[in-house]
């Protein structure tokens, strides 16, 4: 059970079911992922609720002609294969018109902002 996949995929299908929100079981990873798929305009916002078994609501961003905003995801770094990237490995994904989430020491951040930081790690995903 990947829990990273699930999120993710559960994104994607919500916003091609045309959902507006929806509610994953949460943790602290999730809801760093949320944090940055909402600075990255990938979702509208989200809500932690309860406090021993948490769960994040999610409300999903539509763009242009009602259409999701979250086109496509991959799983790129599993718990069978991981997956490591250093800074000069990092290239745009879509031509710059997606991005590639890496956990990084500095914390979770976008492939911009960790050429930025010029920093490497673990290639979580890509979501355009």
């Amino acid at each position: 059970m990947d829990t990273i996949s699930n999120l993710i995929i559960a994104i994607k299908n919500a916003g091609n079911a045309n959902k507006a929100s929806i509610r994953v079981p949460g943790s602290a990873l999730k809801t760093a992922i949320c944090e940055l798929l909402k600075r990255e305009g990938y979702i509208k916002t989200y809500h932690v609720e309860g406090d021993i078994k948490k769960e994040i609501e999610i409300v999903l961003e539509y763009g242009r002609q009602g259409l999701p905003r979250v086109s496509g995801v991959k799983r790129i770094s599993k718990s069978s294969k991981r997956v490591y990237t250093g800074v000069k490995d990092i290239t745009p994904v879509k031509y710059g018109h997606g991005i590639s989430v890496i956990s990084t020491p500095k914390g979770l951040l976008t492939d911009k902002q960790a050429r930025l930081e010029q920093v490497g790690g673990e290639l979580l995903f890509t979501i355009w």
